[in-house]
């Protein structure tokens, strides 16, 4: 049984900028109502096939190298590892959402805040958890969470807690458009703006302006019906009205995956994704044909024999 309750929310399945005024006819209604009989989608999203190589950025190129020195390779270099992938496969930092629902459970607010930290872009309040965890090495590695859940018409804000100044610009990579570009100087206050991202654009990706390895993705929703995956790459939405849905899957660099499922009154359906590792797609500007090493190399490995500057 559903119990209808007024309420209308902004968004659409779009991103990040902006204006100050909203033109009405990009308000979508979605209506929060008492869902006392819903269903529930669970699963996992898989990586199969090569785990795409990370993108290495020798340090002698960018300011500030002394400080961001602290996440180096410990030769010079900024490994950004892109594709976090467990032993079976899991993959951390896919987004799952459930497309066109117009009415359901309630949309709480989501916060478009993220950090400067250690010479990375973070969305705001990953736990510890998520960042860190055992190298093959033994030692203590971090994994740079890479995705944000965000919403449209709304601030996006950065709060830089580096001793050393960045810059935060974000881009539309449906299009290659630059939609935001502000300071982050040394400051306890956050800093941005609001995105408003063309009707059906819902992937941007935030690039520091002065550091191009400190990289953040983010993806718009327009209802509540969604998941982003954590290490092992499991997932769960719940309370969802019965009926029929499309769900789809994104990462960065790879292509959505697109399923329709069945939900019944109180009924769990289990719905799994695998990408390929093979078929990472990269905007222009980010494909990097140098100093790329695989996951498996010894970090030395990729520095015999070079020139310098680079050594």
């Amino acid at each position: 049984m559903i119990e209808k309750a007024a309420w209308w929310g902004l968004g659409v399945g779009l991103f990040w900028l902006g204006v100050q005024t909203l033109d009405p006819a990009l308000v979508l209604g979605y209506e929060e109502i008492a869902v006392t009989d819903g269903g529930s989608i669970s699963g996992k999203v898989v990586l199969k096939g090569p785990v795409p190589e990370p993108r290495v950025f020798p340090l002698v190129q960018f300011p500030f190298g002394p400080f961001c020195k602290k996440i180096s390779d410990g030769q010079g270099n900024i490994r950004l590892e892109e594709f976090l992938v467990g032993p079976a496969g899991g993959m951390q930092d896919t987004i799952v959402a459930v497309q066109e629902v117009k009415a359901g459970k309630p949309f709480p607010p989501i916060k478009n805040e993220l950090v400067a930290v250690d010479c990375m872009f973070h969305p705001a309040g990953v736990p510890s958890s998520e960042q860190f965890g055992i190298g093959q090495n033994g030692k203590l590695r971090h994994d740079h969470p890479l995705v944000a859940v965000l919403r449209n018409h709304e601030p996006v804000t950065v709060t830089n807690r580096d001793p050393i100044i960045h810059n935060g610009q974000v881009f539309q990579t449906e299009r290659g458009n630059i939609l935001l570009n502000f300071p982050l100087p040394i400051s306890d206050q956050p800093r941005g703006g609001v995105l408003n991202f063309e009707r059906g654009m819902r992937i941007s990706q935030m690039i520091c302006g002065m550091h191009e390895f400190m990289q953040a993705w983010g993806f718009v929703v327009d209802n509540p019906y969604y998941a982003r995956t954590k290490k092992g790459g499991e997932f769960s939405i719940d309370g969802l009205p019965p009926g029929t849905y499309r769900v789809l899957a994104w990462h960065p660099h790879l292509p959505f995956i697109e399923r329709e499922v069945t939900v019944s009154a109180g009924g769990a359906v289990s719905l799994d994704f695998e990408f390929d590792g093979g078929r990472v797609v990269r905007p222009q500007y980010e494909r990097q044909e140098q100093f790329r090493i695989g996951p498996e190399a010894h970090p030395h490995d990729h520095l015999e024999s070079c020139e310098a500057p680079y050594c």
